[in-house]
């Protein structure tokens, strides 16, 4: 009978270790996926996150907000369980439920964030009710890039406005970010609209012409920083509007370029982007791991070093005062984005019927 029952005991041991075995296998092999721009989760840093935790990391790289947004979506199964996007982008996703408020208790090094970023609740965009549900990563203004060699001698020798990039003198050589919702808020800037974020009908009329002027000038559409890189350079490039700004200027200037970089007098757009959780994450305490780890001094160090983009933590030596439009939500998105599409595809100003 004891025998019996030291076999049994013995029997329930082995399959108690086997179940315990099963679910640290289990927890070894779980997988994130993150949705990012390029240069937020490189391989190397990925890796070390990767053994740290002993999971798989995925990463799907986005160029625009438009691809951003068509992915999230379409999140209804969670295809993604961490992502970064800006705060303007942010407050849309919240308000669709696309995200979920984060435990502030597993992301401890927002504590070591530069003060201004540590008022979560003071960044319009990513809080909610007293919920918090994105942490801020990086940030950058979207500036003029010009060729030194290509302007010099004339009036726009050192570009300080938007309105260069629709000079007649440019045409065929202005280089311009592919996404909708930017291109319609640099437009109405450029127009002198009080509200670039909020255009009435009227508004839509006028943008929609000054985008087709633009057009005329542009050498191509970009959408990754690398990308504009190559076009600037090898296509003849004179002006380039920066949507990525300090970013492209590193990647230009390391490839020998000899470029200036200007914040134009009357401002530019600016964005900080932030990371946030889906609804439908999977692992919700390992998606709020990857957002402490970007905090380590280390990573976010490489992705200024890497990327000559902004980190939270410390103030870059060379910032200055300057005027920078925050990045707001758009009135309509989606109109946005079918009217690009018909202006990139060509369409001229008498084709569009716009209501007034």
């Amino acid at each position: 009978m004891f025998s019996l029952l030291r076999t049994l005991s013995g029997k329930v041991l082995l399959i108690l270790a086997a179940l315990l075995l099963a679910a640290g296998l289990a927890t070894a092999g779980d997988t994130l996926r993150i949705l990012a721009w390029p240069g937020y989760a490189d391989a190397d840093l990925v890796r070390v996150f990767e053994r740290r935790h002993k999971v798989r990391v995925e990463v799907t790289l986005i160029s625009t907000d438009d691809a951003l947004r068509e992915k999230l979506n379409a999140n209804q199964a969670g295809d993604f369980d961490v992502f970064a996007a800006n705060t303007a982008e942010l407050q849309g996703y919240i308000e669709q439920g696309l995200v979920q408020p984060l435990d502030l208790a597993r992301i401890p090094r927002t504590r070591a964030q530069l003060p201004r970023f540590r008022d979560l609740t003071g960044i319009p965009g990513i809080s909610r009710n007293g919920r918090i549900y994105a942490i801020p990563y990086t940030y950058s203004e979207m500036g003029l890039i010009y060729d030194r060699a290509g302007v010099k001698g004339s009036p726009a020798e050192t570009p300080d406005s938007l309105a260069v990039l629709a000079d007649p003198r440019y045409r065929g050589r202005v280089l311009l970010y592919d996404g909708s919702t930017h291109n319609f808020t640099l437009a109405a800037l450029m127009l002198g609209i009080e509200n670039p974020f909020q255009l009435s009908n009227a508004d839509f009329k006028r943008v929609t012409r000054q985008l087709i002027a633009l057009r005329r000038n542009a050498l191509a559409f970009y959408s990754l920083p690398e990308e504009s890189v190559e076009l600037f350079r090898q296509d003849g490039g004179v002006l380039l509007f920066a949507n990525y700004g300090t970013q492209q200027v590193k990647l230009l200037r390391a490839a020998g370029a000899d470029i200036g970089y200007v914040i134009p007098k009357k401002g530019t757009l600016a964005w900080l982007d932030c990371w946030a959780v889906t609804r439908g994450a999977r692992n919700p305490k390992l998606a709020a791991a990857w957002i402490d780890y970007s905090l380590e001094k280390s990573v976010s160090n490489a992705l200024s070093e890497r990327q000559g983009l902004a980190n939270t933590l410390f103030v870059p030596p060379a910032e200055r005062e300057r005027k920078l439009i925050w990045l707001q939500p758009v009135e309509d998105a989606l109109r946005r984005t079918a009217l690009w599409k018909r202006i990139v595809s060509g369409d001229l100003p008498d084709k569009f019927e716009l209501p007034d």
